[in-house]
């Protein structure tokens, strides 16, 4: 087949043009992420260690190489509930990871209750500071709870400087205080949750966790993180792929069965050699060529070359 039946960039409407079918990873609801992922050597341990010794693990590798998977094929496998996650940029601070407070929305909500009074002849309702308060991902995942939460800190080495020192303490505590709260005097103040509908009661303003949630963090290794905080980590590196690697991650993913050799085997064997000589290419670029080659939408030989070198080009290049 080629193109064709698809966009022609000719600008005429076709209502009725065939669209290809989506590849088994973009069909939504989308796959469940742990029951595709394949563990490399040496992750399961660390995992377990990170889980025994209650310390955050982190792992360093390449974009792309399922290093974000992790975490949810073991919240999947071990019954942790929906992962938490906390995507670093340069702009992410500690304080909005633990909680949130909209103080001009609580003066906002305040005036309305006052003029509605007025102009009723009524008392305002009484203030409440609690629909203002919520919890971010890292103060969901200290709440009390019977089992640990899960929690993604994805691309760590984005952050800020001064960002890992800041995490060391409540790491280490596991638990924070929230001083708006204890300004109120209250007992307790139900709270809304991250990423959710729930709210959950936090007593004289004080989160304590009593079992530490699984942090996984991910790093691209873009910017060196300090010994201390590293000193508090399970460390782990995803291993360059192998053929045997890669050919079990296309099978599970596109029921694509490789041979040990032909165009197929030699199309892996080249990715393996383009990741080992430095260069910056992703696995699921190499799936997305491989459904488009092998898949049901199956493109002539002609077409190879070219989509080979737009889909798997370097992400390091412009």
């Amino acid at each position: 087949m080629t193109w064709n039946p698809y966009y022609r960039g000719d600008g005429k409407e076709r209502k009725d043009a065939p669209l290809p079918a989506a590849p088994p990873w973009r069909t939504f609801p989308l796959r469940p992420a742990a029951d595709v992922f394949q563990a490399p050597e040496g992750l399961v341990d660390v995992v377990n260690a990170a889980l025994t010794l209650r310390r955050p693990l982190l792992i360093t590798g390449s974009p792309g190489s399922g290093k974000s998977t992790v975490i949810e094929q073991a919240a999947a496998e071990l019954g942790l509930g929906k992962v938490l996650r906390w995507h670093i940029t340069s702009r992410s601070n500690l304080a909005d990871a633990l909680y949130t407070y909209d103080a001009l929305g609580r003066i906002h909500a305040q005036r309305l209750q006052q003029e509605k009074a007025r102009a009723g002849g009524g008392v305002p309702t009484e203030d409440d500071i609690a629909p203002f308060v919520n919890l971010g991902p890292l103060g969901t995942a200290l709440l009390p709870s019977p089992r640990p939460r899960a929690l993604l800190i994805d691309e760590i080495d984005k952050a800020d400087l001064d960002l890992p020192g800041d995490l060391l303490d409540v790491l280490e505590r596991g638990e924070f205080r929230i001083p708006e709260l204890r300004r109120e005097g209250l007992e307790s103040v139900s709270l809304g949750l991250w990423g959710s509908d729930d709210r959950h009661p936090v007593i004289k303003g004080h989160v304590q966790c009593t079992e530490f949630p699984f942090i996984v963090m991910t790093s691209n290794g873009e910017q060196e993180l300090p010994a201390p905080f590293l000193r508090r980590c399970v460390r782990y590196t995803m291993p360059k792929p192998t053929p045997e690697l890669i050919r079990l991650i296309v099978l599970r993913h596109l029921q694509l069965d490789v041979p040990d050799d032909g165009p197929l085997a030699d199309f892996v064997d080249e990715f393996v050699r383009r990741v080992g000589r430095g260069e910056s290419v992703a696995i699921d670029q190499l799936l997305g060529a491989l459904h488009l080659l092998e898949g049901p939408e199956r493109l002539d030989r002609g077409e190879h070359s070219r989509l080979i070198s737009l889909l798997l080009k370097d992400l390091s290049s412009a």
